[in-house]
């Protein structure tokens, strides 16, 4: 029932942005925990920022001051805005969602995205 659908993925150079989205169907988003994640080849899945059903968020130590996660509950969306993006940002991002509502680490995420690539270039 459940349906996340990303995009805004894309080739940058680095120090650009980019900003993605998750539309959110099935379901009203506005209880869930909501996260970003991203895996490149080789590479363990890393969460990198999440927002909570109150508005909480949390960041990766690794994307820390350069993204910024937030939601439109109106709209059904979450979003990722990333600016001053390195090399080493390359990887599939996926959105994910789970009706606990509260992100705390280790969370089972029960919904996932298709995924997007984002490709920064030096």
């Amino acid at each position: 029932q459940v349906q996340l659908v990303e995009s805004g993925g894309g080739s940058v150079q680095a120090g650009g942005s980019l900003r993605l989205s998750c539309a959110a169907s099935g379901t009203v988003i506005r209880g869930y925990c909501l996260g970003w994640f991203r895996q490149a080849p080789g590479k363990e899945r890393e969460r990198v920022a999440s927002i909570d059903r109150d508005g909480t968020t949390r960041y990766a130590h690794s994307v820390q001051g350069r993204f910024v996660v937030s939601k439109d509950n109106d709209k059904n969306t979450l979003y990722l805005q990333m600016n001053s993006l390195k090399p080493e940002d390359t990887a599939m991002y996926y959105c994910a969602a789970d009706d606990y509502g509260y992100c705390i680490i280790n969370l089972p995420f029960k919904h996932w995205g298709q995924g997007t690539q984002v490709t920064v270039s030096s």
